[in-house]
């Protein structure tokens, strides 16, 4: 073979591959993948100090086919929120959704047991949010949803992902579901008959899976976006094959409980929850496996997986336990699922796709928050118009280097050092702010409480010769009294970032049994009326001064799904005060909040305890509005 030919035989196959790669179709695919309640320490991957039984070998497989992240957090220790946030891009107290449900007049879980409240907080996201589903729709995306959604008060409420951009949606349970009488029961067959039939793996039939994957089998002609809210790992714990059971049982050195419906077993030794874990990750490898043997209709020559972005992740910290069941352990992390220490908001996140290296670890801290601009960025999709985001876009880091901090930038442009979570609810009732290597906590039920400390300050990290070493992630060595200077300066900071954000608080419970400071000084409504479309009422004070008030409403009392609103309301002089009613109102409360934080509802509404009780709606007790 003569030189010649064979020079112009390089270049022309070199010609060829260049065309090809220009050929990469502009719109690469998105899949966000959203589990439920997986913690940090439940992917073998991500095994610290103690390793975990559980196997997970897929997703160990996708981690080196991109970054793995080991300081990623979700925007709020709790679903609903996490949900809301990282659709909307809004943090979840600005956006006043810090909980699941919501959408309730203000009141206590408890009335006599429980110190504090929670604030209102709305009880979904708005119907007119600009969601990313539905920006990307709007640059040709096909998009879909399937498994959870749970974006509103139920998870049927208004509105659904069809109300919120997505082109299609499923959210069929498949394993999840209860079974019955109880999870010792009702193991799943061979037979063709059996819903949840075993496949040639022994592995359950998961239609929440099969949804998944028809969707991209149907949108695969075009670009596509997958928010894919698989239902697993939450509640109620259990598997649908026995093989798999019998297997952890053995692994552990355990035995099954004679009471099937409890689990004792410290750390992560619930049999019934490893084998839920294998579970989604075989589901998970089945969705991969899916795209890389696939042709790309879009790209002749290529499979899906070549211009596919993966995002895996959860939606917040483990779940450690329920009632009567211990479910797994975040150590070293603490706390889990409920709280904004470690446990409750680092989760698993694995990123992958075009561009991005692979097998790469990051110490990075990332957010949840921050998908929605890094998929605007990746996917060439121009943002809404006016919309500031409360994440920061990582499309910079993931394509250029996913170890360099200084890739990750706010909107004015400064590199990213801080982060905050706002979770005024359950037990916890704190908020935190980490700064850079730093952590704290502050704690609302702390007036009068011997137990609790205001403010809790860690330090996670430590740099020591360029490396970002672990110091304090486990938080058991509070610093606020060695470092006093530092506390409040973040504390500081954190008022300051929750303050712009006009972020609501816990308030404390006059109703509470035991000794809390002021609790005789409580304000009273005394007198409260409709004049046209005004409330008017008077109140009075027992020794602490009123400083704000709320009209607590609702525009469809006695509905299935009754929704209630925040109004402030205007104080008057001589311990008057006025409130217009928003049109279409049907029921009302008011609220009175003190100086010394107190909050008094008139009528009282409900506690939690009762309301889940007696199953009656909170316009029974409130003020009916007649129309006239």
């Amino acid at each position: 073979m003569k030189l010649p030919f064979i020079i112009s035989a390089f270049f022309y196959l070199l010609g060829a591959l260049v065309l090809l790669a220009g050929d990469r179709p502009e719109k690469p695919n998105v899949i966000l993948i959203l589990t439920d309640d997986l913690g940090w320490q439940d992917v073998k991957c991500y095994d610290i100090d103690e390793p975990a039984p559980m196997e997970t070998p897929n997703l160990d497989a996708l981690a080196k086919r991109g970054v793995q992240f080991w300081q990623a957090y979700s925007p709020a220790p709790t679903c609903a929120p996490t949900r809301c946030a990282i659709m909307s891009g809004n943090h979840p107290a600005r956006a006043q959704k810090t909980h699941v449900v919501g959408g309730a007049p203000p009141a206590p879980y408890n009335r006599p047991n429980f110190r504090m409240m929670p604030p209102w907080y709305t009880g979904r996201m708005p119907a007119d949010e600009l969601t990313l589903a539905k920006v990307l729709r709007e640059n040709g995306y096909r998009t879909g949803h399937c498994g959870k959604w749970h974006m509103a008060i139920d998870h049927h409420a208004f509105p659904q992902p069809e109300d919120q951009g997505f082109d299609y949606t499923r959210s069929n349970r498949g394993t999840a579901v209860h079974m019955h009488p109880h999870r010792l029961t009702g193991f799943a067959t061979t037979a063709e008959n059996d819903h949840h039939r075993l496949d040639a793996n022994g592995f359950p039939y998961h239609q929440n899976s099969v949804d998944a994957l028809n969707f991209i089998e149907e949108s695969k002609e075009q670009a596509f976006f997958l928010y894919y809210a698989t239902w697993l790992v939450h509640t109620p714990i259990h598997t649908r094959s026995r093989a798999l059971l019998d297997k952890y049982v053995k692994k552990l050195g355990v035995s099954l409980p004679e009471n099937p419906k409890h689990w004792n077993g410290k750390g992560q030794t619930n049999p019934f929850y490893c084998a839920m874990v294998e579970q989604l990750d075989y589901y998970m490898g089945q969705l991969f496996e899916y795209l890389q043997q696939t042709e790309d209709p879009r790209w002749p020559g290529h499979k899906l997986i070549e211009n596919t972005y993966i995002i895996f992740t959860s939606d917040n910290g483990g779940m450690e336990s329920i009632p009567n069941e211990i479910i797994t352990d975040n150590d070293p992390l603490a706390r889990g699922k409920i709280s904004a220490m470690e446990g409750g908001t680092r989760v698993p996140l694995i990123i992958t796709g075009p561009g991005i290296a692979a097998g790469v670890q990051s110490e990075v801290m990332v957010n949840g928050l921050d998908f929605y601009p890094t998929i605007l960025s990746l996917t060439g999709t121009k943002g809404p118009a006016g919309k500031e985001f409360d994440g920061c876009d990582l499309s910079g880091l993931l394509l250029r280097d996913p170890e360099d901090k200084s890739l990750v930038r706010d909107a004015s442009g400064k590199v990213r050092e801080t982060m905050v979570w706002h979770f005024p609810h359950s037990v916890a009732l704190e908020s935190t702010i980490r700064i850079g290597d730093y952590k704290l906590i502050r704690n609302y039920d702390y007036v009068g409480n011997a137990a609790t400390a205001e403010l809790e300050l860690y330090r996670l990290y430590k740099n020591v010769g360029g490396k970002v070493v672990r110091d304090d992630i486990e938080e058991s060595r509070n610093l606020a009294g060695q470092e006093p200077a530092r506390a409040e300066q973040m504390n500081r900071k954190l008022t300051e970032i929750l303050e712009a954000m006009k972020a609501s608080y816990p308030y404390y419970n006059p109703a509470y049994k035991g000794d809390l400071p002021h609790k005789a000084q409580v304000a009273e409504v005394t007198e409260a009326q409709v004049e046209g479309e005004w409330v008017q009422f008077r109140y009075r004070e027992n020794g602490a001064e009123v400083v704000r008030a709320n009209l607590i409403y609702t525009l469809n009392g006695g509905a299935r799904y009754e929704e209630w609103h925040r109004e402030p309301a205007r104080l008057l002089s001589g311990h008057k005060g006025q409130v217009k009613l928003p049109e279409g109102t049907t029921h009302f409360y008011l609220n009175l909040i003190d100086t010394n934080n107190f909050l008094v509802s008139y009528p009282e509404a409900m506690d939690m305890i009762t309301k889940n009780k007696t199953r009656r709606q909170y316009s029974e007790d409130a003020i009916p509005v007649v129309l006239k």
